[in-house]
């Protein structure tokens, strides 16, 4: 079983979740990791992790939030549940935003002091923000660059500090050959996978609601890209999504 390293089940689905997993698992995607982008994110993440022992949740506030603090979220009781694996999403996005660059960057900084006091891995984001993303990123902090869209360049720089790399349903876009290029050059034993559902849903679904089943579209493409036979994948991801993080314990 695959697992969804990174989707939004807090968000609004035309089915309920239990639809949503089901079609999931059928699809052979055993694993759910719901990230959280914003304070009212957290509590029913929290709900659904509890109701299914296959979520797992990270906590974080994503930089269009810059207007919340997130010690109100991100609490000591929050990061001990025993659901909760990492922080996330966090990070930096200029892409629209670029006017709250310093609310950005205070935000990010502040999110992770809190995950290195936790020893908790991180989830990135970063969009039109690589500069200020290494800059403020250090050996100390662990995690995962989330929906890695970004330079090769970026890429070698991250991998020497340790982070894994996310592929998402971006990967199997028709224009999307230097990011499989990327790929294809970051080694296998620091790859993840995500849909970052409802959003960036792989061909053939692109255009549609996209949900946790869709992530075999991607895992598809990144085994050509590496050569590997799906079950092959499969495993590798397991392996490195657990290492990862390390409270993500469910066995496939």
């Amino acid at each position: 079983m695959f697992i969804d390293t990174h989707c939004h089940l807090t968000n609004e689905y035309q089915d309920g979740i239990d639809a949503i997993t089901q079609r999931a698992e059928k699809a052979g995607v055993g694993i759910f990791i719901c990230a959280t982008a914003e304070g009212i994110d957290i509590e029913p993440a929290l709900k659904l992790a509890e109701l299914h022992d296959n979520i797992f949740v990270t906590t974080g506030i994503h930089p269009d939030h810059t207007d919340l603090n997130p010690s109100d979220f991100l609490t000591d009781k929050i990061l001990n549940h025993p659901k909760v694996i990492g922080v996330g999403e966090i990070g930096l996005d200029y892409h629209y935003n670029s006017e709250t660059r310093k609310a950005q960057i205070e935000l990010f900084e502040k999110q992770l002091d809190i995950a290195y006091k936790h020893n908790m891995p991180v989830a990135i984001h970063t969009r039109d923000a690589d500069e200020d993303t290494v800059a403020i990123l250090t050996d100390k902090h662990k995690g995962v660059m989330h929906c890695f869209t970004s330079s090769w360049d970026l890429a070698k720089i991250m991998l020497d500090r340790g982070f894994y790399f996310s592929a998402s349903g971006i990967l199997t876009f028709k224009n999307a050959e230097s990011i499989r290029e990327t790929f294809a050059k970051i080694p296998v034993d620091r790859i993840v996978i995500e849909t970052d559902s409802p959003y960036c849903a792989p061909v053939p679904y692109r255009g549609k609601v996209c949900e946790p089943a869709f992530v075999i579209e991607t895992a598809k493409v990144l085994a050509q890209i590496k050569k590997l036979q799906i079950e092959e994948l499969e495993s590798i991801l397991s392996e490195n999504t657990q290492r990862l993080y390390p409270k993500c314990h469910v066995k496939l």
